[in-house]
This record gives structure tokens, sequence and C-alpha cells, in this order.
């Protein structure tokens, strides 16, 4: 049974293009929707369910009718992954279970006013569990608000979930040497620095934390424009390549 992830946004909170930027990046996503980077989520499909990794896209209503998908797992709770919810919690039907990290604040209303969503469902860093037969583990983050990226294995596949982060947590890092997994797919907000930035990871980062994992492939997301600009002129690693808007991996 395979595991298919599809990226339905690779972009930051900027979005490509960015508002009065007008830098290669932007001209070329401008001039070609195929460029474009919206809010950084994705979609995971296993065993018939489909789980909706962040809620960030503002067309989430449109993009996912009712019935197309299961469950929200979250990584955390900035406007730009959770936007989504917002006019979804006003529908109609069966309560939609959104699992994620235990932050008491959440973002804006929400957990005041939660609609049909059902945030009960909070999970705890290190702690394996269940998505219509896809195991889950939480894993910590290093990010501005508490946020948890997960890995997400079935009987053959283990795929690394590592969105907001700057650089890794000790133990998280351990975790995946200790779990190696066939795929990471990772915040890189940004071209190599000379100095690691604080929200996010920058390429170097990036390479440091996988030459301690040793993972195959990684594919970066939560791209910035200036790395877009970046990546136009200068080629990435080998094992690494840029994700993009609509971006499906199947993994059997």
């Amino acid at each position: 049974m395979s595991l298919t992830i599809r990226l339905t946004g690779t972009g930051g909170a900027q979005l490509v293009p960015v508002f009065g930027c007008d830098c290669r990046a932007c001209r070329r996503a401008r001039a070609d929707d195929a460029h474009r980077r919206r809010p950084c989520s994705a979609a995971v499909k296993f065993n018939n369910a489909v789980t909706l990794l962040d809620a960030g896209l503002p067309d989430l209503l449109e993009r996912w009718p009712a019935g197309s998908f299961q469950q929200f797992l979250l990584t955390h709770y900035h406007m730009d992954h959770v936007q989504g919810l917002f006019p979804l919690r006003w529908g109609v039907g069966e309560p939609i279970a959104v699992y994620g990290p235990p932050d008491e604040q959440g973002c804006d209303d929400l957990f005041r006013h939660p609609g049909l969503l059902d945030f009960s469902h909070t999970v705890e860093p290190f702690v394996m569990f269940e998505l219509q037969g896809l195991r889950v583990t939480p894993l910590p983050l290093n990010h501005s608000k508490l946020t948890f990226g997960s890995l997400l294995e079935s009987a053959h596949s283990r795929v690394a979930w590592l969105s907001d982060t700057a650089a890794l947590p000790e133990k998280t890092l351990k975790f995946l040497l200790n779990n190696r997994p066939q795929l990471i797919i990772i915040d890189c907000s940004h071209e190599p620095r000379p100095q690691p930035p604080r929200n996010h990871c920058d390429l170097n980062t990036v390479r440091a934390i996988n030459q301690v994992i040793g993972c195959p492939r990684v594919i970066l997301t939560h791209i910035s424009h200036q790395f877009d600009a970046w990546m136009m002129e200068n080629s990435l690693p080998a094992g690494f390549e840029a994700g993009f808007d609509g971006m499906e991996i199947v993994l059997d």
C-alpha cells in the first residue's frame, strides 16, 4: 500500500510572488503560475484516507470539499498555517478532527469558537499515534511558536515532515538518526547565509542536519523569493531538490 504526499503549498507567509517585489523570482512567478508558492502545506494519502498537513491555503474550502479528507494534522498555530480553518469551521456536517500541539493560545478565536472543528486531539512529543493505519510520531521543532513536525510511517515507508523550524532540537535529531527516514521534507526558507537564521532554516543549516541523518532524498519547502532567486543562479547539492506547489511523491 503506497504512501502519497502532495505538496499543496511550498512558500512562507510572504508567498511567491511577494507583494510589491520586482526581483527575478517574483517576476517569473507572475509570468508563470508553476513558480508561484502558496502557504506551506501538504495532503497525505494512505489507506484511502487523506490527512491535510496544515491549513494555510485561503482557498482550502474550494480545494477540499466535504468528505474529501478525514482530518487535519497541524504543525503549529501561526496564521499562515491555519487561516483556511476560519471559514471552514462555520460549515455544517460531522465534526472534523484537528490534531496538533498542545498550544493553549491557538490562533485568534479558533478555540473559543471551533464550530465543527474538534481540537481535542492534542499530540505529545515522540508519542506515536495512528491515522487510518498511518503511524505518526510528533517531533519537536525550533520555532517562535510551539511547533511539531512528524515522522510518517507505513509498513515500508518513512517520511519526516520538518516545518517550520530553525535547525532541529537535539532530541529530534537523535530520534531521526535512530529512525532514519527515506525522505525528509524540510523548511528551507533561505539561501546560504553567513549566520544561521533565527526562525527558519537556510541551506547551510539543512545540509548540516542531513550530514548527521544521512537521508538519501531531501525536499525543501517553505521557500522564500530570495532563495528562489538564488536557485535561479546556483545548483542544489546532490540529493536535494526544491519542492514546488503540486509536487507529488509516491512511496511504496
